[in-house]
């Protein structure tokens, strides 16, 4: 559920100077050459995933949904944009009408990608589609490298909940992204409330050190939060003595403690002795969270430790590593003249240096063995397969410029869980290794 289903006054300012300078110089030359309005078609790909990652998530396409419909050059943006000399007047004329008028199409949130795989398509005029570039990139780029981050921890933790709480350690705006690409990766909830406030995603979190510092004794201030928010809460048992905190958070909350936190140390070594004593004092029921930076492979090596979740900030929002899925948005085909009806022609840049790309408007399907698990990413131009048809995997996002595939959130977040469901199981190796599907290409037809 996003904030349109749910109502909230949140505004969301225009896009249009999310955008780099050349966009801009672009769209006047073309304007000038008589070619800004040849139908044109843009893909979104990646050439590679990052090193040993063995697949992509598709991460903020509800957002690149939200900036196409906002990407408006109201009077402010164009004054901006004259009082620098940006682009000429008629340019300016030009901007003043805009409103995307093409056709999107793309991978829905959530589903894997693999190198090649046409994340998202755009088409429309040279001139309306070119203008999208950055912004588009900017997000997808983000939050896909969000998600898979998730999706790799998710999968680590297999069963116990995973907390997002990285706003501390990104920009403001990105923490925001942030969380809602991890919500669609696995993780269950967010420190975030302005994540929580926008896309409707649970909201947790008791307290810090802080709050145990700011008393005199440490059982002040677990009397102080169990009197404010009860017997269920979560209490922090690392500031001093994590033993002799167990033992006075027992005492003060009884059996009925929710939770304590545990935030320095071995935490292998701790949260045995800690659920051993929880145990012995009668807190069966407590349960024990653990926190401190942790990444996939501390997640993984807490397997057999008595934990029962996990709560995860720098290493989430920086991608564990990999802060970017590096895509690129290239044109792949364009008409001759500016006929509303002239055949579309492939292009693509040659270039040294693994930057080559293939020209063509292309279709996606994931090809299934006999057992129905996923075996390779099929990428063609022209005619689909037979027996591929049922397989595609673009879905049409705007069709004329309106938006037609807006979704909850909670669809995205069940597509992902389903998609990896579906890869075979090394999919979920920690261990570097290559993509777990090879991506096929099948060539054929023209560029339209």
């Amino acid at each position: 559920m996003g904030v349109a289903d749910l109502g909230l006054p949140v505004d969301v300012p225009s896009t249009a100077l999310f955008t780099d300078h050349y966009e801009l110089t672009m769209l006047q030359a073309a304007l000038k050459a008589g070619t800004a309005g040849r139908r044109s078609v843009f893909e979104v790909f990646t050439r590679r995933l990052p090193d040993g990652r063995r697949y992509g998530v598709v991460g903020g396409t509800g957002r690149v949904l939200d900036a196409v419909e906002n990407f408006r050059f109201d009077a402010g943006v164009l004054a901006f944009l004259r009082e620098r000399q940006v682009v000429d007047e008629p340019t300016l004329e030009w901007l003043a009408d805009y409103r995307f008028g093409g056709d999107i199409w793309g991978y829905p949130e959530g589903e894997v990608y693999f190198p090649g795989s046409p994340i998202m398509r755009v088409e429309g005029s040279f001139g309306e589609c070119v203008l999208l570039e950055t912004v588009i990139l900017s997000i997808l780029n983000h939050d896909s490298a969000i998600a898979a981050a998730a999706s790799r921890m998710a999968s680590a933790a297999g069963d116990r909940p995973l907390i997002e709480m990285g706003a501390r350690r990104t920009h403001e705006l990105a923490a925001v992204a942030a969380s809602r690409a991890a919500y669609v990766g696995g993780f269950t909830s967010t420190s975030d409330l302005a994540a929580g406030f926008r896309y409707n995603i649970p909201t947790v979190g008791t307290s810090a050190h802080a709050f145990t510092l700011l008393h005199d004794r440490e059982r002040d201030a677990f009397q102080a939060q169990v009197d404010s928010l009860g017997r269920d809460t979560t209490l922090l048992v690392d500031t001093y003595d994590v033993a002799e905190a167990v033992r006075t958070a027992v005492e003060i909350a009884g059996p009925e403690l929710g939770s304590v936190r545990i935030d320095s140390g071995d935490l292998l070594l701790v949260a045995h002795r800690v659920r051993q004593q929880l145990d012995e004092l009668g807190a069966r029921d407590t349960k024990i969270i653990v926190t401190s930076d942790l990444d996939e492979y501390a997640i993984a090596s807490l397997a057999a430790a008595p934990v029962d979740a996990y709560g995860v900030g720098t290493q989430l929002v920086t991608g564990s590593g990999h802060p970017t899925a590096s895509m690129v948005y290239k044109l792949v085909a364009r008409a001759e003249t500016t006929d509303a009806g002239a055949p579309l022609v492939p292009v693509a840049k040659k270039s040294t240096g693994g930057k080559t790309s293939i020209g063509g408007r292309k279709w996606a399907a994931r090809r299934l063995d006999a057992h129905g698990v996923a075996e390779a990413e099929v990428v063609g131009t022209g005619p689909v397969p037979d027996g591929l048809d049922g397989r595609q995997l673009l879905v049409e996002l705007v069709k004329g410029g309106e938006v037609v595939a807006r979704e909850p959130l909670d669809a995205a977040r069940e597509r992902h869980a389903g998609a990896r469901a579906n890869l075979p199981l090394s999919a979920t190796q920690l261990s570097r290794g290559e993509p777990v599907l090879p991506t096929e290409y099948v060539h054929g037809g023209s560029g339209s």
